[in-house]
């Protein structure tokens, strides 16, 4: 979702600098584990003692609420969902269920199956989330395309079996281990043929 339907990384970025902040947590050691399309739970695992995570977490959540208002659907991606049906597709994302519904609700955005950190035990880098989603879909995650923005979503989707598509918004090309990369959703079409969907990307 973020990066590849949604621009979100300046509300991201504010959030956990607020959050570094209030946990004392130095900027060094923030980057040094901060990573598009991880969720925020692995991260603060990695930074603070276990008996505080959870509120941690929990206060993460809230900040990056409290910044949807600024949020913009990125190019492309209104004309690219408009040709998919419902049971075809669907948005796998490193954020929590509350904070994924209040992008989606403040973008004007709808994801007919809506797969998040809070439906998995293993976030991305792990394939669990894409193999769940696909599931959700009822196909095996092997004929599907996974696009995403970040190394760690992408990683994840190749290791559930998927094709990737790199969607370079956040990430410069090369950081990004794809079949293809396109700039963004612009360069992307999706069609019906032969009971399935055939996706061009890239032209």
């Amino acid at each position: 979702m973020d990066g590849t339907l949604v621009d979100s990384t300046w509300a991201v970025e504010d959030a956990w600098a607020q959050w570094a902040l209030e946990y004392e947590v130095p900027a060094e050691r923030l980057a040094g584990v901060m990573g598009h399309g991880i969720p925020a739970g692995q991260i603060a695992e990695r930074l603070l003692p276990r008996a505080q995570v959870p509120e941690a977490v929990a206060r993460i959540e809230r900040l990056e609420i409290d910044r949807v208002a600024g949020l913009v659907v990125l190019p492309g991606v209104r004309e690219l969902v408009a040709t998919l049906d419902d049971g075809v597709w669907a948005v796998v994302t490193s954020c929590t269920r509350p904070l994924a519904e209040a992008r989606l609700r403040a973008t004007g955005l709808s994801a007919p199956v809506l797969v998040t950190a809070d439906d998995v035990s293993r976030g991305k880098p792990d394939p669990e989330p894409f193999v769940l989603g696909a599931r959700m879909l009822g196909v095996p995650a092997s004929r599907c395309v996974v696009f995403e923005d970040a190394p760690a979503g992408l990683a994840a989707g190749r290791a559930a079996g998927a094709a990737t598509v790199g969607v370079a918004t956040t990430h410069v090309d090369s950081e990004l281990d794809a079949d293809v990369v396109v700039p963004g959703l612009c360069s992307v079409e999706v069609w019906s043929e032969g009971g399935g969907l055939r996706v061009r990307a890239g032209g």
